[in-house]
């Protein structure tokens, strides 16, 4: 039957077209041995490139990191700074004002109420100091050490007797560091050599 021819016909044109003798379906550009080669060093070159970068953005991102970390731990430590500067003010009133009731003070002085006073201003003081040095925030004794400009001022020259030139001989104000970072210059006077 003419159906039946066809179908076979189509069949065995089917069948041709999927032999494995058919030379239509080998590849048409195969890629040659160079041309690979060339291909793998390429993507080497890239990953290579890749992996340079990536460590740079890696070490990149440390240090981004550690400068943070360095920036939050320093605000928590001198985040106070401000406020200390203002406090070691209240300080030195209050030292000068025990001074000058030890002045008036006298074991001889009969009036107590004076004493009494005294002794509270130097407890007080007391106190102050021990809270400051729990804050990190120290008093600075400079006199018979080296000037240094980073945390002294002069405010005068005094001449050198049984001290050695660019020594501190006097303190006119007490200088103070947070955590060794100088918060107030310390007002000092400073030997030097006689001149004749």
């Amino acid at each position: 039957s003419p159906c039946a021819f066809s179908t076979a016909a189509q069949q065995r044109s089917t069948g041709d077209e999927c032999g494995p003798e058919d030379p239509s379906e080998e590849p048409k550009h195969p890629l040659s041995d160079c041309a690979l080669e060339h291909k793998a060093t390429k993507l080497e070159e890239q990953v290579r490139d890749l992996t340079e970068r990536y460590r740079k953005v890696l070490a990149d991102s440390e240090n981004v990191r550690r400068r943070t970390q360095k920036f939050v731990e320093d605000a928590k430590l001198f985040g106070i700074q401000s406020f200390c500067r203002d406090l070691v003010e209240v300080a030195d009133i209050l030292e000068k004002t025990a001074e000058s009731a030890a002045g008036h003070a006298e074991p001889s002085d009969p009036n107590p109420a004076l004493k009494k006073i005294y002794e509270g201003l130097s407890l007080l003081e007391a106190k102050l100091q021990s809270v400051f040095a729990k804050h990190g925030l120290q008093k600075m004794n400079p006199v018979g050490g080296r000037y240094d400009p980073y945390d002294h001022e002069i405010i005068c020259h005094v001449p050198a007797e049984g001290m050695q030139p660019g020594t501190v001989a006097l303190v006119t104000q007490d200088g103070y560091k947070l955590h060794g970072r100088t918060i107030r210059h310390a007002l000092v006077g400073v030997a030097v050599e006689a001149q004749e």
